[in-house]
């Protein structure tokens, strides 16, 4: 791609390409950035600051290094639709109450609401159970936390936990909210998957817990996938943005699910 080709990306193309050229390069310049994209350099100050908040790279004074002694390619999940992931987690966080047994599946906005409980400086007692490495990564020294993992097969592109293992051990247990992730939300299904082994996992969770909340920005609306997680019948909360289908969010909400626009 040349330079003159890159001016005007929209921002998710372009944080893409700083993660692009940052692992073949090494090393970036805010400088160097700003002529390439033909944008400010306050503008990609804030672009190296959100992709160091997911752990894309390294800020440095004047520009940003590659994350050091990791082979792994950046889950370009976490740079989608950010803003209204970072709403939807605001506000799912907000119904945590203290005492409560949460679980929180994997998915890059239930790693937001990990984040946005670090911040819950009012909450003194919580059980977290995941099946989520970097969830349980984002709470491991929150001192209000008790973390819980169930154990498993290692899935690396999700980061998460699943098979006969974690699914015996969310047997014993009962929690007072889910917050579950999603592939694909249609009002006529439910929520879907690609992944089977993770589907059979979701469902274990839906059976342990007395709420189940959907957490899915706008662009997961109407995608169909192979393994079906959870009927409409059994979501009780969907937390999404205003850019949701008005149709497919009122069918939904006909069908018995409260439906949140953020």
């Amino acid at each position: 791609m040349s330079r003159g080709s890159e001016h005007g990306l929209l921002i998710e193309e372009r944080r893409r390409r700083i993660c692009e050229l940052l692992r073949a390069e090494g090393r970036v310049t805010v400088d160097e950035l700003a002529s390439r994209f033909g944008i400010s350099q306050v503008t990609i100050r804030t672009d190296l600051s959100m992709l160091e908040s997911v752990g894309a790279l390294t800020r440095t004074h004047g520009g940003a290094l590659s994350v050091p002694d990791t082979d792994e390619p950046l889950d370009v999940k976490q740079l989608q639709h950010h803003a209204e992931k970072l709403r939807i987690a605001e506000a799912a966080a907000a119904l945590i109450r203290e005492g409560e047994t949460i679980v929180l599946d994997s998915g890059s906005t239930t790693a937001e609401i990990a984040r946005r409980i670090r911040t819950r400086l009012e909450l003194t007692s919580v059980n977290i159970i995941t099946n989520a490495l970097n969830i349980a990564a984002l709470l491991i020294d929150v001192p209000s936390v008790r973390l819980i993992m169930p154990g498993g097969i290692l899935r690396r592109e999700s980061n998460s936990l699943s098979g006969h293992m974690a699914e015996a051990a969310l047997a014993n247990l009962q929690a007072d909210r889910l917050y579950l992730g999603a592939d694909g939300v249609d009002p006529q299904i439910g929520v879907m998957t690609p992944h089977l082994a993770e589907a059979q996992l979701n469902a274990k969770m839906i059976q342990i817990c007395r709420q189940v909340v959907v957490v899915a920005d706008s662009s997961k609306f109407m995608r169909r996938n192979i393994s079906l997680i959870a009927k409409v019948e059994q979501i009780n909360m969907l937390i999404t943005d205003r850019a949701a289908p008005p149709e497919a969010v009122e069918e939904l909400r006909q069908r018995g699910v409260e439906v949140q626009l953020v």
